[in-house]
């Protein structure tokens, strides 16, 4: 799948190609609008905006924190091999004390990701100064065509680019999970 982006001034006619798109066979999950206007994009029926939580580095940032857990763990547990500690006090405290240095790690990973703006959304930050709407889409080689003939009608939407997507799967799983909550009681 492939993540295309769109910048537009008017969220009437994003909340229309979000219609459009959704009658060609596009779902949610694939369809979100980054704006600083949340208010103007949950009055839109189609418009789906970006969760929080998306916006940050959050992810990612935790990724990386783990990843520092993962090598800084290890070195507690050996770190007091070589100091001997277990002879006195067995390896129950250092085996715990690692978990707690992975945990920590990662936590404090998020927390330095959840101040900074998701690393594929940087390249909007002047536009979304400045007022303006990122539409972006994710779809699948057969539904480019699909994608451009809604694109092509809208000529206030300028295209900015493209990047890797979400996996299929994840926004199968997501669209899946969305109308099971729906549907059940």
């Amino acid at each position: 799948m492939k993540r295309h982006y769109f910048i537009s001034t008017d969220l009437d006619d994003l909340d229309q190609i979000e219609a459009e798109l959704e009658n060609k066979g596009f779902v949610t999950p694939q369809i979100h609008v980054l704006s600083r206007d949340d208010a103007g994009v949950a009055a839109h029926e189609h418009l789906h905006e970006v969760e929080a939580v998306m916006r940050t580095d959050v992810v990612r940032s935790m990724k990386r924190g783990a990843v520092v857990g993962l090598i800084a763990a290890p070195l507690v547990l050996v770190a007091a091999y070589y100091l001997g500690l277990p002879d006195k006090w067995t390896w129950v405290p250092f085996i715990c004390l690692s978990i707690v240095v992975l945990g920590f790690c990662t936590w404090e990973g998020g927390f330095f990701g959840i101040q900074e703006p998701h690393n594929q959304f940087r390249q909007f930050e002047q536009a979304l100064d400045e007022g303006k709407h990122v539409l972006f889409v994710d779809c699948n080689r057969n539904q480019q065509d699909l994608l451009d003939q809604v694109v092509q009608k809208h000529q206030s939407l300028v295209y900015a680019g493209e990047d890797k997507a979400t996996a299929a799967w994840f926004v199968k799983a997501h669209y899946k999970f969305k109308r099971f909550t729906e549907v059940m009681p």
